[in-house]
């Protein structure tokens, strides 16, 4: 137990889920967050030529004598704020973690589907570099929140679709990703019309009012591209979320056990749309216990599956 309760210190000292919804960050990393000797790369490009807004910080523990597993952090912030620092997935970097924190084009400098280009394109570019950054690209997961919690769940379910991939760079490498950690995003965007929730953030996300996008609406959805061979899921959302409809989780969850993939959903009594519910040790620990399995055991799923 106390082991547990070490853990979850450790990553609630270093992280934080309080500012995952990211409006603006409100969180820093405490200066002791990484251990001695951690490589930390600053706003690496992931786009030739992208800018900040397509570039991401990289931490590698110290010393690696091996390709580690990595975990992808997406900022939330309705697909209009948000930065990829401070990076919620530091903690891990002392559990033998590689974490990357992204930017990608907000509203403001493209609509969609330039987000989602955006999550592929690091995807591919950091398999493309896996050497360069110890990184083993067969274990990748993927964590966000919010508008970050929609773009994960997609990376896990849009790993064969090849209208969502973009032309950003490195063609020859995949954008599938092994696990995704999800809290409180949006997965079925063509109903949240119908639950009043979200609707300024979508009109600025596909350039007009949602009756009017139903197409990219469905294109944008995660439930859309639901198969079997689809990355396990942790789903994780307050029942008292004020921004998302508990059932955008729910309509994720059943797809994907309809479909016979893993999938989890914590639904946690009483939070809103983010908030210290989600940064409990027990929620910390299931985080946790999670990317261990999924990204450390023997087997994972193979990244290696073209495109369709």
């Amino acid at each position: 137990m106390l082991k547990r309760h070490s853990i979850a210190v450790v990553l609630f000292a270093s992280t934080f889920v309080t500012a995952t919804a990211q409006t603006k960050p409100t969180t820093r990393p405490r200066p002791n967050a990484l251990p001695a000797g951690t490589t930390v790369l600053r706003d690496v490009p992931y786009v030739k030529g992208g800018g900040k807004s397509q570039s991401m910080d990289i931490a590698i523990p110290p010393n690696p004598t091996k390709p580690l597993p990595l975990i992808i952090c997406v900022h939330g912030g309705g697909w209009q704020a948000g930065d990829k620092a401070p990076n919620p997935g530091v903690g891990f970097v002392r559990f033998g973690y590689v974490v990357a924190s992204i930017n990608y084009r907000l509203t403001q400098e493209a609509i969609w589907p330039a987000q989602i280009y955006d999550c592929k394109a690091a995807v591919r570019f950091l398999r493309a570099h896996a050497e360069e950054y110890h990184i083993d690209p067969d274990r990748i997961g993927a964590w966000g929140a919010s508008a970050g919690g929609h773009l994960v769940a997609l990376l896990g379910t849009s790993g064969d679709v090849k209208e969502l991939e973009g032309d950003e760079g490195n063609p020859e490498f995949s954008s599938r990703v092994q696990c995704v950690v999800d809290l409180f995003g949006p997965t079925d965007l063509t109903k949240i019309h119908d639950e009043h929730v979200a609707g300024d953030a979508l009109t600025h996300l596909f350039g007009g009012p949602l009756s009017e996008h139903l197409d990219q609406a469905k294109q944008a959805s995660p439930v859309t591209y639901v198969t079997k061979d689809d990355a396990p899921c942790l789903i994780m959302q307050g029942t008292k979320d004020p921004l998302v409809n508990p059932k955008q989780s729910e309509y994720l969850d059943e797809a994907l056990k309809k479909a016979g993939v893993e999938s989890h959903l914590e639904l946690i009594e009483g939070a809103g749309h983010g908030g210290p519910q989600f940064g409990t040790p027990k929620n910390l620990m299931m985080i946790f216990e999670f990317f261990n399995q999924h990204l450390k055991a023997a087997t994972t799923q193979p990244a290696s599956k073209a495109t369709k």
